[in-house]
């Protein structure tokens, strides 16, 4: 983001914004990108700030749900696009390879963003006009990964190489057949064909210089040693060297060629690339919000208000208290005391550093419903600016950093005072403490002061716009506990300090009657206050620990009631399942009853006359159709066959019929067909 921010890099540098960047930059998968994070800066437009902050917070939101997205290395080719600008001009092998790595990692990239369309569309819209499919392909098969032009980027520079190969072995071979044929007196122990100022040489001992002729290129530190060229081989030097100029005209020639076709595309590869560049900062900045759990502030809405805040540069450490600062419209200084090792100095940095932050498109430790205004200006007089070399002692530079804060500061600022009014006489640093405070407020500068001078904490309740705060320190211990406490001033506990530091008690009992009764009582008032605080925050966690456990046994008590439910849907499936089971086992009995005395009725058709027959089967049907009325009690009904012949005066036949046992059902829809005639 561009700034536009009053900022100095001192105020930077007193913040730590650079090592904050750094930890955002550290999720960044190039250098291009970690640079284009280290050289963010605060803005002041509040409509730029919150769609910077809502693309990272949309693409943060699709991280969590797809930790695989991820952004492209790139190599610089800045020069080289620059290079391109210039007509006639010829790239080398190396930057075409890095344009060719380039290309391919925007086609990743625009394949990335196309797919992150529905999911991110704030995030999609950084894809850029794709570069010709054509030049990716070209590059790659022209040239090897170290930049050297491949033998297939054409078919002369194949045929020059060819060539050339050819001449060269034509070369060393007649070179090693002369070095073979000298005497062993006349040749290095190790003697080899060499190369000497670009030409192919034997090496000869200086004796024998005379001998072999030639040309001489070189000769050894001892000139024991000469480097010949023989005369036989000077036209094979020659021709090599020709050979070599031909591919060297050639591989120019291809290169021009490569150039050119980059070229009507420079600027389409420049927006290839810078999307690269932009999508690696867009991912650095989203994954360390995740990291760090951070909200999107609520940006230029209203007074600041920050929920759940944390250091940024605390942030990943064993243990980082967050903490809640709410101002109220008419609320425009907020001054922090407390004791030594509090947390004051690292609270009042923490807010410059987390304004600083949201204010470059960085979603910095902040926690939902946050509210941060946008600020034009930011001043920080933090630390000792003690200079010999300026003849500035501790209380001369901070009254000079005060003049043009006083001077500068104005509505849309940022003020952020270190121990104001130290470093001099009590009394008089807490009245032009007390003075400047006041000015600052009635200018509506949004300032956070620290101090330990008692006679400012009485300021807040004289002037309108003034708020005390404090961070808690644990009395019985001695010990911070960073909780920030707004609407009471802190106690310092130096005396309580030094009597657990094992200063005699003496000296502590004197010291303790030299306190003046207006700083003792307000020190009595503040520590009722302080256990009062305790005492809430112990109510205040019973019941939040009653109401978790509440809702913990209401939410076993739905579990319950839920499980209950589906029992009973369960059972009452079960039933049906049983009841239609048992009605038709019950039609099978009777069907296999009504078969059983069918065959029984035939068996005695030779003695039974129609009208007993007809009789037979009515009795039959009467004690099925009862049995099935009455089939609630389960009993077993009973039809006496021979007992129905005897009744009706038939003879008995020659095979007494047999006595049919009938299951019952429960089942009152259970009918039957008439038993076949006899």
């Amino acid at each position: 983001m561009s700034s536009g921010a009053g900022l100095s890099p001192h105020a930077l540098e007193t913040l730590e914004f650079p090592a904050a960047l750094d930890r955002v930059a550290a999720h960044a998968v190039c250098p291009l990108g970690a640079a284009r994070v280290r050289a963010r800066t605060p803005g002041t437009d509040p409509a730029i700030i919150r769609a910077a902050l809502a693309q990272v917070a949309e693409l943060a939101a699709a991280l969590l749900s797809d930790d695989a997205i991820r952004a492209e290395a790139v190599p610089d080719i800045g020069e080289t696009l620059e290079l391109l600008g210039v007509p006639g001009s010829v790239l080398e092998g190396p930057q075409l390879v890095a344009v060719q790595l380039a290309l391919a990692a925007a086609r990743l990239v625009g394949a990335e963003l196309g797919r992150l369309t529905a999911a991110a569309p704030r995030t999609a819209a950084l894809r850029a006009v794709p570069v010709s499919k054509d030049i990716e392909p070209r590059l790659r098969a022209s040239l090897d990964p170290e930049g050297e032009l491949l033998d297939g980027a054409s078919r002369e520079l194949a045929q020059a190489r060819k060539a050339t190969r050819a001449a060269r072995q034509r070369l060393v071979a007649r070179l090693e057949t002369i070095l073979g044929a000298l005497d062993p007196m006349e040749r290095s122990g190790d003697a080899g064909v060499t190369v000497r100022g670009g030409r192919y040489v034997i090496p000869v001992k200086s004796t024998a210089r005379s001998k072999i002729g030639g040309i001489v290129h070189d000769e050894s530190a001892t000139r024991a040693t000469v480097f010949v060229e023989p005369p036989e081989v000077i036209e094979l030097g020659n021709a090599l060297r020709a050979a070599e100029a031909e591919e060297q005209r050639e591989v120019l020639r291809v290169l021009r060629d490569l150039t050119e076709l980059l070229r009507p595309h420079t600027v389409t590869i420049a927006g290839a690339w810078e999307m690269c560049i932009a999508f690696d900062d867009l991912c650095a900045r989203s994954r360390y919000a995740v990291l760090v759990n951070g909200f999107a502030a609520a940006i230029g809405e209203g007074p600041l208000v920050i929920r759940n805040g944390r250091h940024p540069l605390l942030e990943g450490n064993e243990v980082v208290v967050p903490f809640d600062l709410s101002l109220a419209g008419d609320e425009w200084t907020v001054l922090i005391s407390g004791p030594n090792t509090g947390g004051k100095t690292v609270l009042i940095k923490a807010v410059g550093l987390i304004c600083l932050l949201a204010q470059s498109g960085i979603i910095p430790p902040l926690g939902p419903e946050s509210r941060l205004p946008v600020f034009t200006h930011v001043f920080a007089d933090i630390g000792d600016h003690q200079s010999i070399a300026a003849n500035l002692s501790t209380f001369s530079a901070h009254a000079a950093a005060l003049k043009d804060i006083l001077e500068t500061a104005g509505p849309g600022s940022l003020v952020l005072l270190d121990e104001i009014g130290g470093g001099t006489d009590p009394t008089e640093g807490a009245a032009l403490a007390g003075a400047a405070l006041r000015a600052l407020t009635r200018q509506h500068v949004v300032t956070l002061a620290t101090t330990h001078l008692g006679a400012l904490k009485r300021l807040a309740a004289e002037t309108v716009g003034i708020v005390n705060a404090s961070l808690q320190f644990d009395a019985e211990t001695l010990r911070p506990t960073y909780r920030l406490l707004k609407g009471m001033p802190g106690r310092s506990y130096g005396i309580a300090i030094a009597r657990r530091l094992g200063i005699a008690a003496a000296v502590l009992a004197e010291a303790e009657r030299d306190v003046p009764d207006v700083e003792r009582n307000l020190d009595a008032l503040l520590a009722t206050l302080e256990e009062r605080d305790r005492d809430l925050a112990v109510r205040e966690r019973d019941v939040t620990t009653r109401a978790d456990e509440l809702q913990a046994r209401t939410a076993d008590l739905e579990t319950l009631a839920a499980s209950l439910q589906e029992r009973e849907q369960a059972l009452r499936t079960e039933e049906k399942t049983l009841d239609t089971a048992a009605r038709e086992r019950a039609r099978a009995y009777l069907l296999e009853a009504r078969k059983t005395v069918e065959q029984a009725l035939a068996q005695a058709r030779a003695t039974v006359t129609e009208a007993t027959a007809k009789e037979a089967r009515r009795i039959v049907e009467q004690a099925i159709e009862k049995s099935g009325e009455e089939g609630t009690d389960k009993r077993q009904g009973w039809v006496n066959l021979e007992e129905l012949r005897q009744r009706k005066g038939a003879k008995s036949p020659e095979q007494p019929l047999t006595t049919y046992h009938s299951p019952l059902t429960n089942s009152k829809s259970t009918r039957h067909a008439p038993l076949t005639s006899l």
